[in-house]
Formats: structure tokens, C-alpha cells, sequence
């Protein structure tokens, strides 16, 4: 089977989906073909060209040889463009299956296009259930909609057909193993500093431990100048995200993590839409053979229930310094947890979609 895949834009976190997915089908023996709108967007976003003197001369005295420059696209008029190279892609390998990963960024005049041509659109929503109210907007464009939470798994079904897929990892890049040593810490948390997030890292007692936060910190020095959560910072620019090949090393690296999920929500059921599957990084710690401290959710609740469950920020100092004395315990919950998700891997997702597409 022909697919093209395309990539979400994001250069982290759904961009790890994208190359698991790619990773899986190739694996598989399955004919991929990249869309890569990482690249493209990018690209548009930043073509310029010069300004013609006439309109805004130069007044410098003396220069010579220098031209001004603008944006040769608004941010819109660059988003098509880097969208539109989809219809010269796909008609040139005409593709059984257009499988687009989150699909921020691709038109639904495009998507419709394609199935108009009878091409399997898929649609993999990574957002679930925070954003659900655009995914469904964008889902009602794709022949089938595969969801990361099954919170509103009905409304897709209202669609079409959907399924819940669990957040997948890949066994080449997540795996038990010695970490590195320069990496060694109490507590490792790699994710984006939501402002729920800073308050409950604000409120928990991390003195004297050994903690590494990592990911895109940008929102803690407007919202909290000045937090004690600075010194734990381990990238050098506060911005910078971790890909997953470091975040896999600071798992096997750190002798507890944490997985606080944010509170932040885009649905209009607000609280009530807060995950009930597990996330990528519970999978991923799981499978990196680290013990964390378990922000209950249904799922995780019935799947990694050995992992010790936090009430608020106070519980999860007191726990986290509990279990850091307690090495044989992290071990064995270590060990149970990679048991229970041992197959949640980017490989069987995809032949539950090839089974799928076969029926």
C-alpha cells in the first residue's frame, strides 16, 4: 500500500508522532512518502525580497550597496503555500492512504479534494480531548479519524468511522538501560511550562533534591520572574524544547519523574474535558524503565496503577522522597510498568490501521 504522510509542522512533541508513524509503515513493508510541511513552513514563513527604494529609500548617509527587505507572504499567504505542494505530491504518487499527522496546517478544501479522487484520508488527532472542538471541525473532512483520548470518542463516531489509539513509543529510542551519568537526577520532568504546570512545580517542596526541568520554559519568567524554578532549568535556553532522543536518556538517567498534566483546556466542557487516557510521556517514561509520580487519570489508573498516585503538589513531595529512599521499590514498579505497555508501540498501531483499511 502507497501512503503519504504528512508532517504536522511542529518540529517537537507531535513531530515524534509523525516520525513514529513514517518509523512503523516503512517497518511494515509499506511504500511512505513524505510531505515534509516542517520544512516548507518554514521556508514561506521567511522568503524575503526587497523593498523598492522608491518606497522607503535608504537614509543612512554613505551606504552603499544595502537594500531593505520585507516578508515576501503575511503569515496566512504562507501557510497555503506551504500547504499547496500537497496536490503536486499526491499527484504525482497518487497515494492510497493520505495519512496526515495532527493536520494543523492542512486546508480541508485540500483534504476534500483528495477524497473527492477516492484516496483514504486518516486523519491521526493528537490533541485530544483538549482541542476537540477544532479536531472534530477538521475531522469531518477525513474518511477515518484516529483519536489520542477517547473522551469524546462518539462525537468522531457522529463523523464517521474513529478509534481510540493509545500514544504509542518506539522501541529503538525508548528502552530500560544505564542513563548517563552527567544526567543523574532526583526528579526529571521534560515538558511545556503551561502556567498550571509552573503553580504546581512552585508549590512542591523540591529543596535539597537534584531536579532537571526541561522543554519550552517561556512562560516562566513573565508569569513567575522570580521562581525558585529557574535553577532547576537544564537547557541552556530557556526556550529550547528537548527532542526525544534526549528526553528517552534523562528518563534512564533520573531515579523518579512526574507527569502533571495540564489544566489548560480548548473544549467548551472546560474541567470536565481533562485527559482519561494515558499520555505520551506516562508510555514513554514506562518504557524507558522510569518510576513516576502518577497524575491519576481513568486510564492510567487501570493500566499503570503500580506507579504511586499524587493528590496535590504537598503529596508529591512527600511521595517523591518517600520512593527516592526506596530504590528496590522504583525497581520493581519499574519493571511492572514496561510489562504493561510493552506493546503500545508505534508498529502495532500500524497494523491496526492496515487491518482497518483491509476490512
Amino acid at each position: 500500500m502507497r501512503f503519504l504522510v504528512i508532517h504536522p509542522g511542529p518540529e517537537f512533541c507531535v513531530a515524534d508522532v509523525f516520525t513514529g508513524w513514517v518509523e512503523a509503515l516503512e517497518k511494515l513493508g509499506q511504500k511512505v512518502i513524505v510531505y515534509n510541511h516542517n520544512i516548507r513552513l518554514g521556508f514561506y514563513d521567511s522568503c524575503l525580497m526587497p523593498v523598492d527604494p522608491k518606497e522607503e529609500p535608504l537614509k543612512e548617509a554613505g551606504v552603499i550597496g544595502v537594500r531593505k527587505v520585507r516578508k515576501s507572504m503575511s503569515r496566512d499567504e504562507a501557510l497555503w503555500a506551504a500547504a499547496n505542494g500537497l496536490y503536486g505530491t499526491c499527484y504525482q504518487t497518487w497515494p492510497d492512504v493520505v495519512l496526515a499527522i495532527s493536520a494543523f496546517f492542512t486546508p480541508p478544501l485540500i483534504l476534500d479534494v483528495m477524497r473527492a479522487r477516492k484516496h483514504k484520508v486518516v486523519l491521526v488527532h493528537t490533541e485530544s480531548p483538549y482541542q476537540d472542538a477544532e479536531q472534530l471541525m477538521r475531522g469531518a473532512h477525513a474518511d477515518y479519524n484516529i483519536i489520542n483520548d477517547p473522551k469524546n470518542l462518539d462525537k468522531f463516531r457522529e463523523l464517521g468511522p474513529a478509534d481510540y489509539y493509545p500514544h504509542a513509543y518506539r522501541p529503538t529510542v525508548h528502552y530500560p538501560g544505564k542513563g548517563t551519568p552527567k544526567m543523574e537526577c532526583d526528579l526529571a520532568f521534560i515538558g511545556t511550562a503551561f502556567s498550571s504546570r509552573i503553580k504546581f512545580f512552585e508549590s512542591m517542596d523540591l529543596e535539597g533534591l537534584d531536579v532537571m526541568l526541561g522543554g519550552n520554559w517561556t512562560k516562566l519568567p513573565e508569569e513567575s520572574p522570580d521562581s525558585p524554578l529557574f535553577k532547576y532549568i537544564a537547557t541552556t535556553n530557556i526556550n529550547d524544547c528537548v527532542d526525544n532522543d534526549q528526553t528517552a536518556e534523562a528518563y534512564r538517567s533520573a531515579r523518579m519523574g512526574i507527569n502533571p498534566y495540564r489544566r489548560e483546556v480548548h473544549y467548551e466542557g472546560g474541567e470536565a474535558e481533562l485527559n482519561t487516557a494515558i499520555g505520551p510521556r506516562e508510555v514513554e517514561m514506562a518504557a524507558c524503565g522510569l518510576p513516576y509520580l502518577r497524575d491519576p487519570r481513568p486510564e492510567n489508573e487501570e493500566v499503570l496503577g503500580m506507579e504511586p498516585a499524587y493528590e496535590n503538589p504537598e503529596d508529591a513531595s512527600e511521595k517523591l522522597r518517600w520512593w527516592l529512599k526506596h530504590p528496590e521499590k522504583r525497581e520493581r514498579v519499574a519493571r511492572e510498568a514496561y510489562e504493561a505497555i510493552k506493546d503500545r508501540t508505534f508498529e502495532n498501531n500500524a497494523k491496526r490501521l492496515l487491518r482497518m483499511l483491509d476490512a
